[in-house]
């Protein structure tokens, strides 16, 4: 089955008298579902760093780029697939890590759900450090569809190593290193409400479920739930610098993918040190502002990653987005708040949504401007629009 048929689905059923439930555009969503969300929820998950500036940079840039039209080319059939770390992928879409997911879902079982709906679509989940539930029961949630591990890593080796060793046995296919949440972004909505989730003990499974970590505690987390946050909070932050790489890459012979890289120096350095993915990404707008979109920093990463595969995400709302960042050089592109609010709103059922409206929009957007595969997808199918 096409992606585009989706479309097809929705009118068929408007035939009967049934109409979507769920909203069909991300602006249409923003407003439900973030009145859907707790409070503390809401700001955590729709804000963003500083005055949000880079946030909103990260979304206009994508209108700074039009698709040139190509006629005549029989574009009747579209391939979406790639090969991905030698995984076989029906499209290039994955679910970006958010660290506060499970608490979107009304039953804050958000991280469960959102691995169902990667079951049910085939689009990856990269699941976050930062869980309700512990990684091995978000992984069995799965299916056939792969998923990858973001690993925040903490100042505690020994607990680096038992965090990749879990995700390598609960079957996760590559691990997403986070580099630039070591410290906490300056925040103005999360600071407005005082609060911060993780500090109240929320989203800490993976943490109070290992082994190495407990054995931090002198009693469990479950008997000084405090004292398990505090060790977390004195853990979770390790500045990483380029001389702890050949130790991230000692841990695991699973692909190591470097999530935060937007200067092509660093990428060539990446490359060099052995990584087998690199992750453009400036975590949304939501850690560092002022800087530049993360769209912008797009070609200039691909163009020194070489051989290796680039990921991004930061932006991204549309079908029309998923296009133009491949298109821009991308192998794959990662969507956030887009699915956290379609959680919010209809769980399951609600991220299955989003992810099939995209799906179709980029499938419709290849079959109307004349691009039959991912491959004819080249900056040269792109223009500045101003």
């Amino acid at each position: 089955m096409a992606f585009a048929d989706y479309q097809n689905e929705i009118y068929l059923d408007g035939l009967r008298g049934v109409v979507p439930r769920l909203p069909m555009t991300f602006a249409q969503s923003e407003a439900p579902a973030l009145a859907a969300l707790p409070a503390a929820v809401r700001s955590y998950v729709a804000g963003g760093a500083g005055d949000e500036y880079t946030q909103r940079a990260n979304v206009s840039a994508f209108e700074r780029w039009g698709l040139v039209p190509r006629m005549l080319v029989g574009a009747k059939e579209r391939d979406l697939s790639l090969d991905l770390f030698g995984l076989r992928l029906p499209s290039p879409l994955f679910l970006a890590p958010i660290g506060v997911i499970g608490l979107c879902a009304q039953d804050g079982h958000g991280d469960l759900a959102t691995a169902r709906a990667a079951a049910r679509t085939g689009v990856p989940m990269v699941a976050s450090t930062l869980t309700v539930d512990p990684m091995e029961e978000v992984a069995a949630e799965f299916g056939g569809t792969p998923g990858f591990f973001q690993l925040y890593t903490p100042t505690d080796r020994e607990l680096a190593e038992s965090l990749v060793r879990r995700a390598e046995a609960a079957g996760f296919k590559g691990i997403v290193v986070t580099l630039d949440t070591w410290v906490t972004g300056w925040r103005p909505r999360d600071l407005a409400a005082a609060n911060f989730p993780q500090l109240r003990g929320n989203c800490l499974a993976n943490y109070t479920s290992d082994p190495v970590f407990r054995s931090r505690l002198a009693k469990s987390p479950e008997q000084d739930p405090g004292a398990a946050v505090l060790l977390w909070a004195q853990l979770f932050g390790n500045p990483l610098t380029w001389e702890d790489l050949p130790w991230l890459r000692s841990l695991t012979d699973l692909p190591l993918i470097l999530k935060g890289l937007c200067h092509p120096d660093d990428v060539r350095r990446a490359a060099d040190a052995g990584v087998d993915g690199v992750y453009c990404s400036n975590h949304g707008g939501r850690q560092a502002n002022g800087g530049l979109p993360a769209l912008e920093c797009l070609p200039g990463v691909v163009g020194a990653a070489g051989a290796l595969p680039v990921l991004f995400d930061s932006g991204v709302r549309s079908g029309a987005d998923v296009v133009k960042a491949i298109a821009l050089g991308a192998t794959a592109v990662g969507v956030g708040r887009p699915y956290a609010y379609g959680l919010a709103l209809g769980g399951v059922d609600g991220v299955v949504h989003v992810l099939r409206s995209l799906l179709a929009e980029a499938d419709l957007l290849m079959a109307v401007d004349g691009y039959p595969a991912l491959a004819d997808l080249t900056p040269g199918a792109l223009r500045r629009t101003g």
